[in-house]
């Protein structure tokens, strides 16, 4: 492949949203192939090694998070590139190492100069009309007809075109199964924690939710010297692997969780962080937190959902309710420092590895993150 010619691609596409589960038997995504174009300017053509399958994907399979079909998803990956389009090579070189993320900033609107690039406004209108941040899509049908929307970085594919600024450079003796999970399960819980919420020594938390994003969450905690993490979730297992990572106390979730977690806490969390996409486990996560408490969300319910909160406890209890995107913070900087703190055995994701795929079992990859089974699988190309 060269930056000069188009290429037929190996992709999983999304040709429609809503499908039935299980997905191994009605097949939302089909393997098949794709041409796709070279590099434009500031882009690059990447090699995918591995890609996440995360929750955010599968709101897109079950019709939750609204995207235009036909799409090529993924969009939590690393690789390594290929070639570079004009104006590319003054960062990366071919052969470099990369961990892709799904926000490409712009770097000249009004949120980028406020550094929050996650709000980006070209990047998120680029992201909701299925197109690159450079405009348009590299993706067709490998006859010439119809292009393929793009997910961010489409990283369901063998290769994939990418902004440069979807991309951050890392060292080659990264594992790319691990690299994959700062594109975004890491880069978002551990910024939920250090960021949005901002933990403090000694604070008590709790956490609404045990998938890859609410334990890099709980691992964010340990890193900020939280005195007590309260892990959330209906399944046993990740409960479990809550408790190796540093959870004080388990929790199984349901009517009874604000009061458990109340007599936890002796009156409330300080912080609290729900990333299950569910308006009425947000609701509760709320009502889980202390007065003059904080709660983090970074789920993404269907647009039609709305939460239910007592509202004279905002301004009478003076709590804080926020969200938090992509870590809330600047993912060029963010996943270097992140990968540190891995490297120095302080943020322990390989935890989170629960399955590797071939690129023709993500449907069943997502029968397993449906029902709460696994917590990252990586498939790896």
């Amino acid at each position: 492949m060269n930056a000069s010619a188009p290429a037929a691609v190996r992709a999983a596409v999304l040709e429609e949203t809503g499908a039935d589960a299980p997905y191994a038997r009605s097949r939302p995504l089909r393997v098949r192939e794709l041409e796709l174009a070279p590099p434009g300017p500031g882009e690059l053509l990447v090699r995918i090694r591995a890609a996440g399958l995360c929750h955010s994907d599968l709101s897109v399979v079950n019709g939750d998070r609204p995207r235009p079909v036909p799409m090529v998803l993924g969009h939590e990956a690393a690789g390594e590139v290929v070639a570079l389009g004009p104006g590319a090579g003054d960062r990366f070189a071919a052969g470099d190492h990369t961990v892709l993320y799904f926000v490409a900033p712009c770097g000249g609107c009004p949120r980028c100069l406020e550094g929050r690039p996650a709000l980006c406004v070209r990047g998120a209108a680029a992201n909701n009309a299925g197109d690159l941040v450079g405009g348009g899509r590299r993706w067709r049908d490998s006859d010439g007809g119809r292009p393929a929307h793009h997910l961010g970085v489409s990283a369901f594919a063998e290769y994939t075109v990418v902004s440069a600024d979807s991309a951050v450079r890392v060292d080659a003796d990264l594992p790319f199964e691990v690299a994959a999970l700062f594109g975004c399960a890491v880069l978002t819980g551990v910024g939920a924690a250090l960021k949005a919420a901002d933990v403090r020594p000694g604070e008590r938390v709790a956490v609404f939710g045990l998938g890859g994003v609410g334990l890099s969450a709980l691992l964010g905690t340990n890193v900020a010297g939280a005195a007590q993490v309260i892990g959330i979730d209906p399944v046993a297992a990740k409960r479990e692997l809550a408790a190796r990572l540093g959870a004080t106390e388990q929790l199984p979730g349901g009517p009874d969780a604000v009061e458990a977690v109340r007599e936890l806490t002796g009156g409330g969390a300080d912080k609290v962080v729900d990333t299950t996409g569910n308006a009425d486990v947000l609701a509760q996560a709320y009502l889980a937190a202390r007065p003059g408490g904080t709660t983090v969300t970074v789920g993404l319910p269907h647009p039609d959902r709305h939460v239910s909160i007592p509202a004279v406890t905002l301004a009478a209890q003076e709590r804080t309710l926020r969200g938090s995107y992509l870590g809330s913070g600047v993912p060029a900087r963010d996943i270097p420092a992140y990968i540190a703190l891995y490297r120095r055995g302080m943020l322990p994701v390989t935890e989170l590895l629960s399955g590797r795929l071939r690129l023709d079992d993500v449907n069943e990859g997502f029968d397993r993150l449906a029902s709460g089974e696994a917590v990252r699988q990586v498939v790896e190309l």
